[in-house]
């Protein structure tokens, strides 16, 4: 019987550490739990939201609905070809428990994503992605429940309309659906993708003779550590902002202004800059407001110092994108969800 709570407190839920109050909450631990919440009268009567691993979302104000934790769990080996392993994931697994889990058995492709914080059922509505590889890359398909009708739907690729940190759920189907689960296609024969220079580097330090993919993901782990804040420690959600994309004519004015500017060209003609550096050279780096602070060693990453309230967070990041927009005249855009 699923046990719905008045007036709960989300602050342990989100890796900010915000104190928010949601009027109703819930946490499923099985479809079936989900099934029986459908015939539950505050569920047909309430906005619902969908809660995770809460890494990459800022709570600005209470929520006045029903907060869905999902916590769905399981992994297993769906089928099987000559190079590919389909592996299947419940929704509410922490993603790194994936990795490690894929790791020990040598199933490449997410070793890259090491260490990114947050639950499989995630992955793809941001399109998680870091040192080369894109949830997109490996994902084979999802299983959702439409919230308003109760039907489960399958994804695939396509429909999923993956971009850049971006998917069809942060938009059309935006608090439309709960995933369930998400297969990912990986590889029976690593390929081992060391094209960022960093994970060369850290790979070296480590003494590395011959590679494999627990190596790689040890090399991410260190890097990631080594960068970015634990929310153990200091509540934050990881990268704030996206890095921005520009045509090339913007990126040569802006490189011929700033000739140490970090840029990446993309296989369109763009380029992406990266939002750490823009943010840095604007001054900001360990740049404090109140409670709420630019983080001293990644200027990418908002933290929570104490106890910062969500709307002290948001007030920061508007800072950072009116001050970057007047140093460089590139808009930068928010990756972490606002409620």
């Amino acid at each position: 019987m699923i046990n719905i709570l008045q007036n709960y407190s989300l602050k342990k839920l989100n890796t900010f550490g915000i104190e928010a109050l949601t009027k109703h909450f819930v946490e499923i631990n099985s479809e079936k739990d989900f099934l029986e919440l459908l015939e539950n009268p505050i569920y047909k009567s309430s906005e619902k939201f969908i809660l995770g691993g809460g890494s990459n979302i800022l709570f600005t104000k209470n929520f006045d609905g029903l907060v869905i934790k999902n916590a769905i769990k399981g992994i297993n080996i769906v089928k099987e070809d000559g190079n590919s392993i389909y592996v299947k994931a419940a929704a509410g697994e922490v993603w790194q428990d994936l990795v490690n889990w894929c790791i020990g058995k040598n199933f490449g492709g997410i070793e890259n994503l090491s260490l990114i914080p947050g639950c499989v059922g995630a992955s793809p509505m941001q399109n998680i992605g870091a040192y080369g590889v894109e949830i997109k890359d490996v994902f084979e398909e999802l299983e959702a429940y439409d919230l308003q009708s109760g039907k489960k739907q399958t994804f695939d690729n396509s429909s999923c309309k993956f971009g850049y940190r971006e998917s069809v759920f942060k938009h059309a189907g935006k608090n439309k659906f709960l995933i369930v689960s998400v297969t990912f296609k990986l590889f029976k024969h690593p390929k081992f993708n060391v094209s960022y220079g960093a994970i060369t580097e850290e790979l070296g330090k480590m003494g590395v003779k011959e590679l494999n993919i627990k190596h790689i993901s040890q090399a991410v782990i260190n890097i990631r550590s080594s960068k970015l804040p634990d929310p153990q420690k200091i509540g934050n959600a990881g990268s704030f902002f996206k890095n921005p994309e520009v045509e090339k004519g913007v990126y040569e004015k802006l490189k011929s202004q700033n000739p140490q500017i970090v840029a990446y060209a993309l296989q369109n003609g763009n380029y992406k800059l990266a939002a750490g550096w823009l943010i840095e050279q604007s001054g900001l780096k360990g740049h404090s407001q109140g409670e709420a602070g630019v983080h001293y060693k990644q200027a990418l990453v908002l933290v929570n110092k104490g106890n910062a309230s969500g709307n002290e967070i948001y007030s920061l990041s508007e800072y950072v994108l009116q001050t970057v927009f007047a140093k460089f005249g590139v808009k930068l855009e928010r990756e972490v969800n606002i409620m």
